[in-house]
């Protein structure tokens, strides 16, 4: 394979990763987005929902790569697989919410902030002591399909990836935009006090923010499965701290922004690691973290939030 042809695959690679960290980084912007919270638990809500869709397809029979499904039988299983981990990723967003932040709402600095932190390695841990620090084979029976076209090969569980991950953020820019839920979230973000005042559930908001940002998680963490073909108790942290630096670089609280950043991240660890070499890449990446962050803190899509009255 010419130098061109390599390039082209790594491209492919990086949009993998990119929709990965996407799906991931919008979790940290939606919550953003409505209570000005950088939402660590976020890291390991994806790990939890990662065992989660391997325990969904273990219930179903699936182990290892040994069994491989096609037709509407994958598909019945790819559906069920994720609708169980992105239900359940979902909920431990809403009681995370409910139980450990709710309460500090209304308390000034970084009290939330920390929080998310202590909720974050009580998950790591509570996976860790029941499961086991080893990483565990991923159940996949997706079929090795691949085409070819000119020097590029592109298989169906990349097919899957972009298909999955593009359908789940048109459903979310189409639920914010057009619904009655969506508005209410999007005038929460702009002014909570004055949404209140006219009618909206901020609680009801908030906790919508939190399933959504969760569930989106959970799926991202089923495919980070099914292309890896392996979980363990550490991804959250490796993959959380991408999709974080890809929701600042596109601007946090913008949902474009987390689109976008997270697909310039995965390219950037994909060509990275085959342009200079892979142990490099978290340099570049969290270079352009402390870069953004310091020359252009509202990201490339963000915009700098007005006074409140």
């Amino acid at each position: 394979m010419s130098s061109s042809g390599v390039l082209l695959q790594q491209v492919i690679n990086g949009l993998s990763l990119g929709a990965i960290y996407a799906l991931l980084a919008l979790g940290f912007t939606l919550v953003y987005g409505i209570l000005e919270l950088i939402n660590f638990a976020h890291f390991n809500v994806f790990m939890v929902g990662s065992f989660v869709g391997m325990w969904a397809l273990q219930l179903l029979g699936i182990s290892g790569q040994s069994r491989v499904l096609t037709g509407a039988v994958l598909a019945a299983t790819l559906f069920f697989a994720f609708a169980v981990t992105m239900i359940a990723a979902g909920a431990l967003g809403v009681v995370i919410e409910r139980v450990a932040l709710r309460p500090l709402r209304g308390v000034r600095g970084t009290a939330g902030m920390i929080t998310t932190i202590g909720v974050s390695y009580i998950l790591f841990n509570l996976i860790l002591l029941t499961v086991g620090a080893g990483s565990q084979n991923y159940p996949n029976p997706l079929p090795v399909v691949r085409w070819r076209f000119g020097q590029v090969t592109i298989e169906l569980r990349e097919v899957l990836i972009w298909g999955v991950a593009l359908a789940l953020m048109l459903a979310l820019h189409l639920f914010v935009g057009r619904t009655r839920l969506g508005k209410a979230m999007r005038a929460t973000a702009q002014d909570a006090e004055a949404a209140r005042m006219m009618g909206v559930d901020v609680d009801r908001v908030v906790a919508t923010a939190f399933f959504l940002g969760s569930a989106l998680a959970g799926a991202a963490a089923l495919i980070f499965g099914l292309y890896y073909n392996y979980t363990s108790f550490i991804i959250g942290y490796t993959a959380g701290l991408r999709a974080f630096t890809a929701a600042v670089l596109g601007g946090i609280g913008s949902i474009p922004g987390a689109m976008i950043g997270g697909l310039v991240i995965g390219l950037i660890e994909s060509l990275g690691g085959q342009l200079i070499a892979v142990r490099w890449t978290d340099v570049i990446i969290f270079s352009i973290l402390v870069l953004v962050l310091v020359f252009a803190p509202s990201g490339l899509f963000g915009r700098a939030a007005p006074t409140k009255s």
